[in-house]
């Protein structure tokens, strides 16, 4: 049994669209940071080096975020499923069906 309940396809599209925006976030961050940080030193105004310095570390801590959402869940689901009323065999089976997509190891 998968733990999935039919929904293994879904849950393995959802795998590989979050596995791309791991690769593309970085990448997106490092061109939209030079290219903000590249205007800004072109026009030699401090003032708007100091906003495109700004913008990279927002960039940052979202892109951070980003990263942490799918560890997160995993962690809220494992708390949900460890409390209240469950059967013996509920508890894993989101699990499964997360590992069986390549969702968490």
């Amino acid at each position: 049994m998968d733990g999935c309940h039919g929904l293994l396809p879904l849950v393995k599209i959802i795998a590989i669209v979050v596995k791309i925006f791991w690769i593309l976030i970085p990448i997106a961050l490092i061109i939209f940071g030079t290219i903000d940080l590249g205007k800004a030193v072109i026009a030699s105004d401090e003032k708007e080096v100091k906003g495109a310095q700004g913008r990279l570390i927002k960039r940052f801590i979202y892109a951070a975020l980003v990263f942490f959402i799918p560890m997160l869940v995993s962690a809220v689901m494992g708390i949900v499923a460890e409390s209240g009323d469950y059967r013996e065999d509920d508890t894993d089976n989101w699990r499964t069906c997360a590992q069986n997509a390549g969702l968490i190891k």
